[in-house]
C-alpha cells in the first residue's frame, strides 16, 4: 500500500496509553458472530463503499464516523482493540491517514491494509487543469472485470511508494508541528465516480483475499454495486451538461475537489490547502478575494467538515453568495442528504448546479 507516515514522539506517547487500555478491552469477551469477516476502514465514504461489497458477511468499524475529518483525528480505546482484532484494515493512501502506522502498531494489528487508491491515476497536489477530460472515458473497459488492475497498477503503486518514502522525513517534521499535510500527490480520489469504481474493485479483492469462501458474495456484490456506479456516472454527466463554462470557478474551505473538477469540467480554490487543519495565511486570503473577482467565480460553498469562517469572510468581501454546503472527506449522519456515497455525490453536484445557475 502506499507508504504512512510514522506519528510524532508526543502522539507516540499517546498511543502508548491507549495501547493498555486496549489490551484490557481485549481480555473481554469474544465477538458475536464468529463468521464474519471483521473489517475495519478508516472513514466513513470508505465504510459505505465496503458495506456494499461486504454485505452482511463482514462486520464493520468505522475510524472516522459521519461529518468526521481525518485530518484532525484522535484516537480512542475502542478503535485499537477494533484493529487488533481486524481481519482486513481499509485505508484511502496516499498518505491521507498519516495517524494510521501508530495506531497499528499500539494495537497489535496484524491485518493486511488495503490501500483502496492503489490503480487510480493520483493527482499532484497543486496540480493546474489545462483540460477537463473525463477521467471515467475507458472506465467501462478498465471495469470489465471487478478485479481487474494488470501491469499499470503495479507501475502506479511502485512510484507512489518510492516517492512517498522520499518524503516520509519531511512529513514526520510537519506531524511534530501539530499539522497534517498530505505528501505529493492528492489523496481526495474518492470525488469521482471512476476513482470510487477502482476502491470497490480492490475492497472485493481485499475481502476475497481474507475470506475465500465468501469470495463469489463479494464478486458478485462488487459487480451489482459497479453497476450502480455506472449509472450514476451518466447521471451526474447530464446533470452538469448544461452549466455555462463561464459559471464552472467554484470556492470550496479546504482543496478537496480537484479530481471532480478534472472529470467533471470545474475549477476550484481554496483558502486552506489540501488539508483542513492548514491555516490560510492572511495574503492567501486576499489574494483568493482578487481571483474571485477577477474570474467573476461563480459560487461559493461550506463544508460538513470544514469552519465556515474563511468561506463567509471570501463571500462578505466580494458579494459572491454561499452557495450551500457540500460533503467532501466524510458522509452525513443517516439523517443528512449524503449519508452514502451514491447520495453524496448526487447532493453535491445538484448543489453546484442550482447554486451556480441561480439568477445573479
Amino acid at each position: 500500500m502506499s507508504a504512512l507516515i510514522s506519528p510524532p514522539l508526543s502522539t507516540r506517547k499517546k498511543l502508548a496509553a491507549l495501547a493498555g487500555i486496549a489490551m484490557l478491552a481485549c481480555l473481554g469477551p469474544a465477538r458475536a458472530g464468529a463468521a464474519e469477516l471483521r473489517v475495519v476502514s478508516t472513514f466513513s465514504i470508505l465504510s459505505d463503499l465496503a458495506k456494499n461489497v461486504g454485505g452482511d458477511r463482514i462486520a464493520l468499524t468505522t475510524l472516522v464516523g459521519p461529518d468526521g475529518d481525518a485530518h484532525t483525528y484522535e484516537p480512542r480505546p475502542a478503535d485499537l482493540k477494533a484493529l487488533g482484532a481486524a481481519d482486513v484494515i481499509l485505508a484511502n493512501g496516499l498518505q491521507l491517514e498519516g495517524f494510521l502506522p501508530g495506531l497499528m502498531q499500539a494495537s497489535g494489528a496484524r491485518a493486511p491494509v488495503a490501500a483502496l487508491t492503489d490503480g487510480i491515476t493520483p493527482r499532484l497536489n497543486g496540480e493546474e487543469d489545462h483540460d477537463h477530460d473525463h477521467e471515467g472515458q475507458d472506465e467501462d473497459q478498465d471495469h470489465g472485470d471487478v478485479h481487474g488492475g494488470g501491469q499499470g497498477h503495479e507501475q502506479t503503486h511502485e512510484h507512489e511508494q518510492a516517492h512517498e518514502q522520499a518524503h516520509e522525513h519531511e512529513h514526520e517534521q510537519a506531524h511534530e508541528h501539530g499539522h497534517h499535510h498530505h505528501g505529493k500527490y492528492d489523496p481526495h480520489a474518492w470525488q469521482t465516480v471512476p476513482n470510487a469504481r477502482i476502491y470497490v474493485s480492490n475492497i472485493a479483492r481485499a475481502f476475497c483475499a481474507a475470506d475465500r469462501q465468501g469470495c463469489p458474495a463479494y464478486e458478485a456484490n462488487a459487480r451489482a454495486y459497479d453497476g450502480k456506479l455506472a449509472a450514476l456516472q451518466a447521471e451526474l454527466e447530464a446533470a452538469i451538461a448544461g452549466i455555462p463554462a463561464d459559471r464552472r470557478t467554484i470556492i470550496t474551505p479546504h482543496d478537496a475537489f480537484a479530481y471532480f473538477g478534472q472529470a467533471y469540467g470545474f475549477k476550484f480554490e481554496a483558502p486552506q490547502g489540501m488539508s483542513t487543519d492548514s491555516e490560510a495565511s492572511a495574503s492567501g486570503v486576499a489574494a483568493l478575494v482578487r481571483q474571485v473577482r477577477e474570474e467573476k467565480a461563480a459560487a461559493l460553498f461550506l463544508e460538513n467538515i470544514s469552519n465556515p469562517r474563511l468561506v463567509e469572510q471570501i463571500s462578505k468581501e466580494t458579494g459572491v453568495k454561499v452557495g450551500g454546503k457540500l460533503y467532501s472527506d466524510a458522509l452525513s449522519g443517516p439523517d443528512g442528504p449524503a449519508a452514502t456515497y451514491i447520495d453524496m455525490m448526487r447532493h453535491n453536484v445538484r448543489t453546484i448546479r442550482d447554486a451556480v445557475l441561480a439568477p445573479r
